[in-house]
């Protein structure tokens, strides 16, 4: 065991500034006389963006301490780039974390209408963005997404992730598996399939009883020339080893879809790929928040 008592106190900064906030946090609880230095200014800011300053000035943030910024940052995500994007910094790591909104997406017929509806009322309200996007009715569903890998932390490995809800009449996502990628420089991660609806059997009860009701209807014929199928009686088994959403705390669905290694000095543009272009059927219900990147878990 070290005694950090007997160590200057610039020395024991230096040392904790090699470690991460998950560590110093911890040192506080069994080191009671290192709490001053591991709770000081010199400290803390080794753990916050290098940019940080200009975080501050543009937001006017009010802090006491560096370490009140830092988890002011981790609190608080900030709406950057004209509120088309959200950023604040990873809790344990000071790893730096984005959402893309859906408006700084790419969405095939997302500014169609008959495809595709922007909803700035309730449901947005329920987003730290302005509004978000629901899926009206597509058989080609493709969303793309861009950011420069210098806006993430180096060294660093990161996974995508698409936020979401679903309408209580979402259709198509059931035993259909949507494809999901990242690039960096054209070089392309392994596509991964992943399925959007959580709970298939649930929702295709809920198709059957609406349908013998006479309630449920399905998009005709669109500009692509394809009809619609209604959900099947007798579905085919999801892959064994799919991935399915998760719950948020914040009471939206997420599902990762692609990872990359964001590696010290070389920048590029990271593009996020999530689509099901291959099986022609219909799909509704998917509400669209946008897509997050952040630090892999145990990262």
């Amino acid at each position: 065991m070290v005694d950090f008592s007997v160590l200057p106190e610039d020395c024991v900064t230096k040392v904790l500034s090699f470690t991460t906030p998950r560590d110093v946090c911890r040192l506080t609880l069994v080191a009671s006389t290192v709490m001053y230095t591991a709770d000081s200014d010199p400290v803390w800011e080794t753990f916050l963006p290098e940019d940080y300053h200009d975080i501050v000035s543009q937001f006017q943030l009010v802090f006491s301490s560096k370490k009140e910024l830092y988890f002011q940052l981790c609190n608080r995500p900030l709406l950057i780039d004209g509120g088309t994007k959200s950023f604040w910094l990873e809790k344990w790591s000071g790893k730096k974390c984005y959402m893309l909104a859906a408006r700084d997406l790419y969405i095939i017929w997302g500014d169609t209408p008959l495809y595709w509806r922007w909803d700035s009322s309730s449901r947005a309200r329920e987003s730290r963005f302005r509004e978000v996007a629901e899926l009206v009715s597509v058989c080609w569903l493709e969303i793309r997404g861009k950011i420069d890998t210098c806006m993430l932390s180096p060294d660093t490995t990161y996974a995508a992730y698409l936020v979401f809800k679903s309408t209580s009449a979402m259709y198509g996502f059931e035993y259909q598996p949507v494809e999901g990628w990242v690039a960096v420089g054209g070089n392309k991660s392994e596509t991964r399939t992943v399925y959007l609806d959580p709970a298939p059997e649930e929702r295709q009860q809920f198709h059957i009883v609406l349908r013998q009701a006479g309630m449920l209807r399905y998009p005709t014929t669109g500009m692509v020339g394809r009809q619609a199928s209604p959900p099947r009686e007798n579905p085919p088994c999801r892959e064994s080893n799919a991935q399915y959403p998760k719950e948020r705390g914040d009471g939206w669905f997420e599902i990762e879809f692609g990872e990359l290694y964001n590696k010290s000095g070389e920048d590029g543009e990271l593009e996020l790929c999530l689509q099901e272009v291959k099986s022609g059927s219909w799909k509704s219900g998917l509400i669209l928040e946008g897509i997050e990147i952040r630090p892999k878990e145990g990262n």
